[in-house]
């Protein structure tokens, strides 16, 4: 028996347009027709729409994983609302008829299947695809211009502190445009996100000297990712074999985009893995000129917590999928992991998904670090790493949330060790605001997603309240 859920449905979306758009229709009653086939591994139907016959759309699960949606509509949107549509009605519990699958959809999955068949024999006659060989010259011309790139952003960085930051005026900040472009043309867009993270703190009209303390840290981020870069490219460049580093995140700092094929290769990749989603945040990124959609995940098995990043450049997002909450579990066939140490990114291509249920928050509960002893001295080494996430996530558990002496709200261990909650300025999504409304009771003897970020201008390290799970419930504060 096929189930679908609403926050399934969600998850295939291309945006939150698509998904008004599509209940809409479920809601209208716009489809004058809804089917399935006999062993539910297709949804077909007809919709009302703007032309003057009815749009015939289709849901294939013939391949659960891999979902395939269809539409005679002439949008260019996919899925569009009326596909989306016809899964809403499923999911809410629409009445769908049982009725035979169409001749095009049974010609469209044979064709399917022989494909599948050639790929298999392919594959047992030894006539797979070669693995794509590096082009070596290539790729040391890449490096030699990387490596000029760096110099070039050492000298910059230099002569910022000699001159001091004081002195820096728009007629300097301008002058910093010409080399964030040059960075890119050298293939180091890690470097030119930081530069141009840079360049946008020492614009800041609002906290000058707060501006100025970050930038202090900026400068000093980008002298640290200078010296591992260039200490990272001439060991790659003497390597004849010219792999890639797969323990840290250099190669993505160094602009490379690595391919599911790569992290397979070098076993970064894990099969048939379930994934709770424990926060969702979307946020625009002036220094990346993109807007992010990012996920924090619980793998059911080890209890490490994941992130998912999503990217929508500004010039192309209006045409991208976003990225959405999620409250199901998760299924993923093939889960691939990001080099990294805490909060690695992970993909996957795909995934089908079931109900979330308490047996499941017991367990993401019982995940959660007891020790802040022992949790602040990991997200310490953490932030201590230039190259490390500036923003760790940790599941703890809290005996309590109080307020101290000072009226700030704080979490205690077991061992009466408390740590103040306040809200990171890293996203300016802000959740502690929140907790009063939350249940006293939810509270108490509860897992709490933290995350953390360090403020250069106080000294101070933040624990921003994130997700509190108590029993059965889930309680996102932000998603």
């Amino acid at each position: 028996m096929l189930e679908l859920t609403e926050s399934y449905v969600d998850s295939l979306a291309p945006n939150a347009s698509a998904i008004k758009n599509a209940q809409g229709l479920v809601k209208k009653r716009s489809f004058v027709r809804l089917n399935r086939s006999e062993d539910d591994t297709l949804l077909f139907g007809e919709c009302t729409g703007s032309g003057s016959s009815n749009y015939e759309c289709s849901a294939d699960f013939v391949v659960p994983e891999k979902p395939v949606l269809r539409c005679s509509c002439p949008s260019r949107q996919l899925p569009c609302k009326h596909a989306l549509g016809l899964l809403y009605a499923f999911a809410l519990g629409s009445d769908f008829a049982v009725a035979a699958i169409p001749e095009d959809i049974a010609a469209k999955r044979e064709k399917a299947a022989k494909r599948e068949e050639n790929k298999e024999r392919r594959a047992e006659s030894g006539e797979t695809d070669k693995p794509r060989k590096t082009n070596k010259s290539a790729l040391a011309k890449k490096i030699r211009a990387q490596l000029e790139g760096l110099d070039m952003l050492e000298k910059l960085t230099l002569s910022l502190v000699r001159g001091g930051l004081g002195t820096i005026d728009k007629k300097a900040v301008k002058a910093i445009e010409e080399p964030i472009k040059q960075l890119g043309n050298a293939y180091l867009t890690g470097a030119q996100t930081q530069l141009r993270r840079l360049a946008l703190l020492l614009t800041d009209p609002d906290d000058r000297e707060a501006a100025y303390t970050y930038a202090v840290e900026q400068l000093t981020l980008i002298h640290a990712f200078v010296k591992k870069g260039r200490a990272h490219l001439t060991a790659k460049l003497d390597d004849p074999e010219l792999t890639p580093d797969r323990e840290s995140t250099i190669e993505e700092w160094l602009g490379h985009a690595w391919q599911l094929a790569e992290l397979s290769e070098y076993g970064l990749m894990s099969e048939n893995v379930e994934l709770i989603q424990l926060a969702f945040i979307s946020y625009d990124d002036p220094a990346r000129q993109e807007f992010v959609d990012q996920g924090y995940w619980l793998e059911t098995t080890t209890g490490d917590i994941h992130r998912t990043v999503h990217y929508r450049p500004y010039k192309a997002a209006k045409h991208m999928r976003e990225e959405d909450s999620f409250f199901d579990v998760a299924l993923v066939k093939s889960l691939y992991r990001y080099p990294g140490d805490m909060n690695r990114r992970v993909r996957w291509e795909e995934m089908t998904s079931r109900p979330i249920e308490p047996r499941d928050l017991e367990l993401v509960a019982g995940f959660a670090g007891r020790s802040y002893a022992d949790a602040l001295k990991r997200v310490k080494n953490e932030l201590k790493n230039p190259l490390g996430d500036r923003n760790p996530v940790m599941l703890l558990h809290s005996s309590d949330v109080v307020r101290d002496g000072q009226g700030r709200f704080v979490i205690a261990d077991e061992s009466g060790q408390q740590m103040a909650l306040d809200d990171a300025p890293a996203f300016g999504n802000g959740t502690v605001s929140l907790l009063p409304y939350v249940p006293a009771d939810r509270l108490r003897d509860a897992a709490v997603l933290v995350l953390f970020e360090h403020r250069p201008d106080n000294g101070r390290l933040v624990a921003q309240p994130l997700t509190i799970i108590k029993g059965a419930d889930m309680i996102r504060l932000l998603y």
